[in-house]
């Protein structure tokens, strides 16, 4: 009986084994993912114009200027927002997004203190709007209307 009881327990701990060989592995993915996703985070909100934050704003075009980071939540949920912006305003406004994690300059010569900011620009480059937080797209399209946006 106990050589019954000895055999049990080891088919139970090789089952265990697999189980923790499956968790193992999953945990690595999960690593894999968190890396790739802190490296290439930005790259969730590529819908927005790719340009050096140094041209900006672009002078002859109303420009937005949306200053935040790929892993901040409210930043992640404006992508999609912005991405239809820049889409809707293509050729008559900039919308550009610059991640401050890998623009660390950026973040100064904006002068931002919390993310997401948007700040938005005449066709002058001068500055004629800032919003902190999240910035919902009717909001959005209301300052573009009032730069003279349609």
């Amino acid at each position: 009986m106990e050589k019954n009881v000895v055999t049990s327990a080891r088919i139970q701990s090789r089952s265990d084994m697999g189980s923790v060989k499956s968790i193992k592995i999953r945990a690595a993915a999960i690593m894999m993912a968190l890396t790739l996703l802190a490296l290439f985070g930005h790259h969730a909100l590529a819908g927005t114009d790719s340009i050096s934050p140094e041209k900006l704003p672009v002078k002859g075009m109303v420009t937005l200027v949306d200053l935040g980071a790929g892993q901040c939540i409210p930043c992640r949920m404006m992508a999609p927002i912005l991405t239809d912006l820049r889409k809707k305003y293509r050729g008559k406004a900039v919308v550009a997004f610059v991640d401050v994690r890998f623009h660390p300059k950026a973040a100064r010569r904006f002068g931002i203190r919390i993310i997401p900011t948007q700040i938005f620009y005449d066709r002058n480059g001068r500055e004629v709007f800032r919003h902190e937080g999240y910035m919902g797209k009717a909001a959005i399209e209301h300052v573009f209307k009032r730069l003279g946006l349609k």
